[in-house]
């Protein structure tokens, strides 16, 4: 495609949405929107999916947290979160909560699959990867959804086949071979990682292990380097390792307390008040005279790193440091850039990356400061849900809207 000097746009139909892409100063932006009807191929002025509020589009960034000089490609997918990316090779997957999108990088093409196709019973994803030669898709009601390109078909795995919970959130292979998953019923391991084989399946539940997993709202799962599992859940964090559980809660030192953190809280709608579920864990949590969106017992996201540190991101009362001994926790106060700590990833460097509610975050060799990348380095927006490192070098981040595709140069 021949692009010129001003900008060149052009809509394209496929699966039931529409793919705009916009050509602007040699980045390329492209939108996935819901098409009402068949639209016709033509120009559009240059910037016209730009959202209204978003920074001056330049393409490119001289953010030093990517290296220094960097250009970036914005994908615009419409009013949908971007709960998981995973680049396998030259195509990129992203979860979102509209389903799940493949995206072939070198041809400039996606396909999305949703609940329209047999296999996947929702559209809300949490989590995409790989095992084997399959994707992986983990779903909000709808299991686990399994894909083989070769076959080019979808297998669904759901409560009768032995998962937890129709709720996934996350799926790891470990280096024994085992796959573990989390759900909202606690946690699944299958030996050997073989999925089609019911006697491999065992559920850990808080009844079951006496209460070693202190909550059954799984969110998050990583191995510790010495083979421990570890646990995110709603009341704190667990552990795993030859047949003995351990856990860990806001009264042992996970995460900040109210009072430290309190007037940076940007959600400040009570979320008792939403849900009995909510409302539940207040009671039941001492948390009755918080109206906001505070949770320290509440992980959402979980990262171990190279040394064995346990990383956990919570409701409000920012990030966590657990070396198996001693918590730290860390808050704006620090320098990070929100204390909603949406994502946590370990980068092909093993650095540690946390995405919050108001910027991305790198913590620097020391161990204790940050470095933050926000829409003026490039990002789609400031709310990080996922990132993933591609084999070309590229940095993939998944916001609300849309993903931002990072390429240091």
């Amino acid at each position: 495609m021949k692009i010129d000097g001003r900008g060149l746009a052009v809509i394209l139909i496929a699966a039931g949405v529409s793919l705009v892409a916009a050509y602007q100063f040699g980045s390329h932006r492209s939108a996935i929107t819901p098409a009402a009807a068949d639209a016709v191929a033509g120009p559009l002025k240059p910037g016209a999916v730009l959202p209204p509020n978003h920074p001056a589009f330049t393409g490119a960034s001289s953010s030093a947290v990517f290296g220094g000089n960097s250009k970036f490609t914005h994908f615009e997918i419409g009013n949908r979160n971007v709960k998981s990316i995973f680049p396998d090779g030259n195509v990129v997957w992203i979860g979102t909560s509209g389903g799940v999108i493949r995206y072939d990088a070198a041809a400039d093409k996606y396909k999305v699959f949703n609940n329209r196709v047999p296999g996947i019973l929702s559209n809300g994803v949490f989590h995409v990867s790989k095992l084997g030669k399959r994707i992986l898709v983990g779903t909000y009601g709808g299991g686990l959804s399994m894909y083989d390109p070769a076959a080019d078909k979808w297998r669904n795995i759901n409560i009768p086949d032995g998962l937890a919970d129709q709720f996934v959130y996350d799926v790891k292979q470990v280096r024994n071979g085992d796959v573990w998953i989390a759900t909202w019923s606690g946690a699944n391991r299958v030996k050997g990682g073989e999925l089609d084989d019911p006697s491999k399946w065992k559920s850990f539940t808080v009844e079951n292990t006496n209460g070693g997993l202190p909550n059954p709202w799984v969110y998050a799962l990583d191995e510790g380097k010495d083979g421990a599992m570890w646990f995110a859940t709603e009341y704190g964090l667990a552990r795993y390792k030859d047949g003995t559980w351990q856990h860990w809660q806001h009264t042992d030192g996970l995460g900040a307390d109210f009072a430290e953190v309190k007037d940076a809280i940007q959600f400040t709608s009570d979320p008792s008040l939403a849900s009995s579920h909510h409302a539940q864990q207040k009671a039941e949590q001492g948390l009755q005279g918080v109206d906001v969106a505070y949770n320290p017992n509440y992980i959402i996201s979980l990262a171990v790193d190279n040394d064995g540190v346990v990383w956990c991101g919570t409701w409000g009362a920012g990030l966590a440091r657990f070396d198996g001994h001693t918590w730290h926790n860390f808050t704006t106060k620090d320098g990070l850039p929100g204390n909603h700590i949406f994502m946590l990833y370990k980068d092909l460097k093993g650095r540690i990356w946390a995405g919050t509610s108001h910027g991305l975050a790198r913590i620097n060799d020391d161990g204790k400061s940050f470095s933050v990348v926000t829409t003026a380095d490039g990002l789609f927006a400031d709310n990080v849900f996922s990132m993933a490192d591609a084999a070309d070098g590229s940095v993939w981040v998944g916001s609300f809207g849309g993903v931002a595709r990072i390429m240091p140069f």
